[in-house]
């Protein structure tokens, strides 16, 4: 028998933190559009927000 667990693969960047915002009912459909329209997820849209602010910022 395998001494390897089963389940999902670990990740280089593990995602262990997670944060809660509170948003209105236009945020929230633009959100859901937005992930909707680039097959993705919420968080993914988030986290593609977060990193365009920064990098913004470094300029």
């Amino acid at each position: 028998m395998s001494s390897k667990k089963m389940g999902r693969p670990l990740s280089d960047k593990p995602k262990s933190k997670t944060i809660e915002i509170r948003v209105d009912e236009e945020i929230m459909s633009k959100l859901d559009a937005s992930a909707e329209k680039l097959k993705t997820t919420r968080s993914d849209i988030v986290r593609r927000g977060i990193e365009k602010v920064f990098d913004e910022l470094q300029k």
